[in-house]
């Protein structure tokens, strides 16, 4: 059974049909993104999952007992609470849990005859299981550490920003781990250090999961089912962005319509996804095998660790060769600047020329002062030392307070302040309709004031009245902030077909890996370092280099004969598992058969079209989730397996 699920559920605004007898349930263990435009519907199904909105037809059918918990886009808290306290603030019901079942445990050491406390005491451990409770104090410090929170701990609540808040508010839900967890923008105020963190607590802890992101690495990644929300219905397509979007491609051409724009974009996406990111990982497999090798041979050969770590050092250096320049305009050369804000040193010493075709993504940590690198650039901030020597050239500048936009004035006085309902677009004439369409602004938004727009409307019309100016760089500040997947991939073709040169600010690695040609990296020593390889690939490389320098830092202690002999006769494989051992790789084997056999149907329009795009997906789903259970339970013995012959 479903823990839950809607049935023929509809859902309108005054007249605006929003949601029209939708199906949608969750399963336990599924992860669930919901895509879809902005406006189109995706947080009203977040909150009818969650039960806070009220639906028009329908039935919301939820299991007893179901825990679901949503976080909030802008988090309550009780007052006088200190981050700590907010964290730790729905705990309560599992520190009760664990006090009670110690209780218990001491009770049963006297009398393990009562049914009572067997029976409690067995429901009590069932419970802090499923939350993965038992060290709850070390997990609070992880969360707190690896949110950037510790610094804060003890100062009140209402004193952090909106995006700390954000932060704390997450913390606290992913440790309650309620049983269906509802996110909306999760990766919104977090940096990729921060992402990485929650992409590997989710997986790990197996959460049961409905989010809603742009952050499309992080939907690949998580994601088990793609939902998509688009006129007023739901269409569900398997697995992350990248199946979205062979699917999705699949499904456009079985409707035999004129869908050239949309099909394109999607066949451009998938053709750079297939390109770059499937390349690299191809590329990653062969350190990462050596990686785990060395892992094995450093209990009798630590010196491997080092040579690694020089290896994989010079595999980043090869990214980090000067470019010719050429005769390419110079637009900004920086020589020594050091930046400090208050107290705090952001930058030292850093020396850098920017050319006209130059395209740069000034990445790191939040609070490292890429924003405020920016701000030093336009020269609205002055260096603390060194200097900025701007060329002639014409800037246009996007941040998240849209300095570009007027609330009072609607969308074509907005684009025509002189009249008339034309817009010169990079030396083109257009009907200011016609331009807007391309950032799927529908015809009956131009008298709007932009007042009334969201802010993800707001940020996407501010996006469009950059792209009329006539300027020679682009300089963005987290720009797909409060965008949708859509208008992200207009943005993106919009700054690959500009000419001169950009520079962005973004936590958005997939944004980053498609439009940037070059990085500068915020490092912790407060320089920046530059490379030209992709920023995925260097927070993969930087993450091994971690990996193996805390290796080093390990000394490898040899364990007595006589403790080896003691496990050995205590670790060994049961009867059930080596049977399992033989028959796992054929299984799996056979899955694998299967798989292939359902894609092979599903690149064939003969054959899906036969069977149901819908149906196929939902096999393939079944198939790949019990692929996915086989590999881990073959895997679990195999490492036990090992640790017994290791002994």
């Amino acid at each position: 059974m479903a823990l839950i699920d809607l049935q023929n559920i509809s859902k309108h605004y005054s007249a605006q049909k929003i949601l029209s007898e939708i199906n949608f349930h969750v399963d336990e263990g599924e992860r669930i993104v919901i895509i879809g435009k902005n406006g189109s519907g995706k947080s009203t199904l977040m909150k009818i999952i969650n039960g806070t909105l009220d639906i028009d037809g329908g039935e919301r059918i939820v299991r007893n007992d179901l825990e679901i918990k949503m976080l909030d886009q802008r988090p309550n808290f009780q007052e006088g609470h200190t981050v700590r306290d907010a964290v730790e603030a729905g705990l309560s019901e599992l520190n009760s849990a664990k006090e009670r079942y110690n209780e218990l445990s001491l009770l049963l050491a006297d009398d393990f005859n009562n049914n009572k406390n067997i029976d409690e005491h067995e429901k009590l451990a069932r419970y802090i299981e499923h939350h993965n409770a038992w060290n709850l104090d070390d997990k609070v410090e992880r969360i707190i550490q690896h949110f950037d929170l510790k610094q804060y701990e003890n100062k009140s609540i209402d004193l952090l920003s909106g995006g700390e808040q954000r932060r704390v508010a997450l913390a606290s839900l992913l440790l309650q781990k309620p049983d269906i967890l509802l996110l909306d923008e999760p990766t919104n105020h977090l940096d990729v250090y921060m992402v990485e963190f929650l992409e590997e607590l989710i997986l790990k802890e197996k959460f049961t999961l409905v989010f809603i992101s742009h952050d499309r690495y992080f939907i690949d990644r998580v994601a088990t089912k793609s939902i998509e929300v688009e006129n007023c219905a739901l269409r569900e397509y398997h697995g992350g962005y990248s199946d979205y979007l062979t699917q999705k491609e699949e499904w456009i051409r079985t409707l035999q319509k004129q869908h050239d724009n949309l099909l394109g974009v999607l066949k451009r996406e998938n053709e750079w996804y297939a390109r770059g990111v499937r390349a690299r990982l191809k590329r990653n497999e062969g350190r990462k095998e050596r990686l785990m090798t060395i892992r094995e041979d450093a209990k009798n050969n630590p010196a491997k660790i080092r040579q690694m770590s020089l290896e994989l050092q010079r595999e980043a250096k090869n990214f980090n060769r000067e470019k010719s320049i050429n005769k390419q305009k110079m637009l900004f050369e920086v020589e020594d600047l050091s930046l400090t804000l208050g107290d705090k040193e952001l930058l030292k010493n850093f020396t850098t020329r920017i050319l006209q075709k130059d395209v740069i993504a000034i990445v790191g940590p939040n609070g490292s002062g890429k924003s405020t690198l920016l701000k030093a650039l336009l020269g609205r901030i002055e260096p603390t030392l060194g200097k900025i020597k701007r060329g002639e050239c014409k800037i246009g500048y996007f941040d998240q307070h849209r300095e570009l936009l007027n609330d009072n004035l609607n969308l074509i006085e907005t684009f025509c302040p002189n009249g008339g309902d034309r817009v010169n677009v990079r030396g083109s004439d257009m009907h200011v309709y016609g331009y807007l369409k391309n950032f799927l602004f529908p015809r009956e938004f131009l008298e709007k004031k932009v007042g009334v727009l969201s802010g993800g409307e707001k940020n996407r019309i501010a996006l469009a009245l950059l792209f009329t100016k006539d300027v020679d760089i682009l300089i963005l500040d987290e720009p797909t902030n409060d965008l949708d997947i859509p208008t992200i991939n207009i943005l993106e073709e919009q700054l690959t077909n500009f000419s001169g040169a950009v520079i962005i600010v973004s936590h958005d690695r997939y944004f980053v890996d498609k439009i940037a040609k070059k990085l500068f990296i915020f490092k912790e020593d407060k320089h920046i370092e530059e490379s030209y390889q992709q920023y995925s690939e260097y927070l993969e490389l930087e993450k091994e280099l971690k990996e193996l320098a805390e290796m080093e830092s390990t000394t490898v202690v040899s364990k007595p004969k006589n403790v080896k002999n003691e496990k050995q006769k205590t670790l060994k494989l049961t009867f059930k598992e080596k049977i399992a051992l033989e028959k796992l790789p054929l299984e799996i084997e056979e899955i694998e058969l299967k798989i292939a056999q359902k894609n092979e149907c599903l690149a064939n329009p003969k054959c899906y079209e036969e069977i149901g795009v819908t149906q196929l997906a939902k096999e393939l789903a079944e198939l790949e989730k019990m692929y996915e259970q086989k590999v881990e339970e073959l895997l679990e013995i195999q490492e036990k397996e090992e640790e017994i012959n290791t002994l």
